[in-house]
């Protein structure tokens, strides 16, 4: 690779390269679009794209988008007329349906996953996530997406994590255990045969800066560690599930973990990264990763994952402030979808 030299306006100079950092960070890593908006996703041109409820309600209320509230809103409809569903269940059906219409649109534009969410409000009820679940993948092989380009996206709560593993064991679909903030819930994901987890980085950074004051470099913020440290201890123990870092806050905890099986990105950071052309070297490798991973495996039981859980003040806060964030979303889109029956 040829190397440009550019003046930074003192005696210092810099070196960079030609490729622009998402070029380059695309070497050693999966890059997936964190967007619901079609626009931005052709734009950048990601493997994989997730949506959540909160990225769903915003794209629902762009212009160009209605249609796929409308539809959603008219198979309920359908639905109800036929008896096929009661009064009780039609808005939970419009909901999974506007998620499964964007989803579906999503997944004609990448060639791999496009993670699709249960609704955060059962993040605590398993049995009723696998239920969704399995009607959101009925609703995706409808309209002719197989269960393959799927994943299920569920709360890490234990609930959640029981539900994953259900779900990937029974009945082969894929699971995006998300809102992940602490060892414990990753280590619980991987012992339950997850196919993807969500780290969270800008959401720990958050945390910490508010309760220290300490501004974090790269190097030091805590959410990058954290991934760092779910990494290695994925490789030193040879769990197959696929660590995919998320929330980010600006592009140099991205870079950080260059070589991190996948991270998913917000087109403003994409775009950031786009017109960055320093060296981007690589800093998380599996070989090294896994020498690097310090402690033992961890024991994964109900009683030690909730014990962990509540020791980690963060991760507790965090989880819970989630959920409660998504839920709200999943509440004001409900109110949309109500206003159309």
């Amino acid at each position: 690779m040829s190397h440009l030299v550019e003046s930074d306006g003192g005696d210092r100079k810099r070196a960079k390269v030609e490729r622009s950092s998402l070029d380059q960070l695309k070497d050693y890593t999966v890059i997936v679009a964190d967007t619901g908006e079609f626009s931005a996703i052709k734009q950048f041109s990601p493997q994989d794209a997730t949506t959540n409820p909160s990225l769903i309600l915003k794209a629902a209320m762009i212009p160009e988008y209605v249609h796929l509230v409308d539809a959603a809103v008219a198979y309920a409809k359908e639905a109800l007329a036929s008896g096929a569903i009661g009064e009780d269940g039609v808005l939970a059906l419009a909901l999974d349906k506007v998620a499964v219409n964007f989803g579906v649109e999503i997944s004609k534009i990448v060639p791999g996953y496009v993670s699709i969410e249960v609704d955060a409000r059962l993040s605590f009820d398993t049995l009723a996530t696998v239920e969704r679940a399995r009607r959101i993948i009925s609703l995706a092989k409808e309209m002719g997406v197989d269960k393959s380009k799927i994943l299920i996206k569920v709360a890490a709560t234990y609930e959640g994590i029981r539900a994953g593993e259900i779900l990937e064991r029974e009945d082969g679909i894929h699971c995006n255990l998300t809102l992940v903030f602490s060892l414990i819930q990753a280590a619980a994901c991987a012992e339950g045969g997850i196919t993807l987890i969500s780290p969270f980085v800008g959401r720990i950074m958050d945390w910490y800066k508010a309760k220290t004051g300490t501004v974090y470099t790269a190097e030091n913020d805590p959410g990058v560690l954290s991934v760092r440290n779910i990494y290695q201890y994925f490789k030193k123990f040879g769990y197959s599930t696929i660590v995919m870092g998320a929330s980010f806050r600006n592009t140099g905890e991205i870079l950080a973990l260059s070589g991190c099986d996948r991270l998913t990105i917000a087109p403003a950071l994409l775009v950031e990264l786009q017109h960055n052309y320093d060296p981007l070297p690589r800093h998380l490798e599996p070989l090294s990763a896994a020498a690097a991973y310090p402690g033992e495996k961890l024991l994964i039981d109900e009683a030690n994952f909730r014990f962990q859980l509540n020791e980690e003040a963060m991760a507790t806060e965090k989880l819970s402030e989630g959920i409660r964030s998504f839920a709200a979303d999943i509440g004001k889109l409900e109110k949309i979808l109500q206003g159309k029956f």
